[in-house]
């Protein structure tokens, strides 16, 4: 019998990264966006009453104007809401990545703060 090895959900990766990242860089802020997940009607509706928009990022870090989407190390894909969303802050002058699992990522994080020689 062949054992087959289960794909990290994007909840999972997306943990392992935020972990890592505030290890690594303790004094700089990051935080999710809470857009995804099963929502009653009722709250859903009242969330996109409050400015909750399908395709925002999952995770931003102010400090160095980075947006990034998280996506399954295998098979997720951007949305056409996610890519919308991606092409707006690029035109706003953010910089937005997408990490297929959490070390794809990090990966994407450190390239950037290596193109960024004014961030920490």
């Amino acid at each position: 019998m062949k054992i087959i090895d289960r794909i990290p959900t994007e909840h999972e990766e997306q943990r392992l990264l935020v972990q890592w990242f505030r290890r690594k860089w303790p004094d700089v802020r990051i935080f999710a966006i809470p857009n995804g997940g099963y929502r009653s009607r009722a709250t859903a509706g009242r969330l996109k009453a409050e400015g909750v928009s399908p395709g925002v990022p999952d995770l931003f870090i102010p400090a160095w104007g980075l947006w990034v989407e998280m996506k399954r190390s295998k098979g997720g894909s951007l949305s056409a809401e996610q890519k919308d969303w991606i092409a707006y802050l690029e035109s706003v002058r953010f910089w937005c990545i997408v990490g297929k699992g959490a070390d794809d990522a990090k990966g994407k994080i450190q390239a950037f703060l290596n193109e960024q020689k004014d961030t920490p």
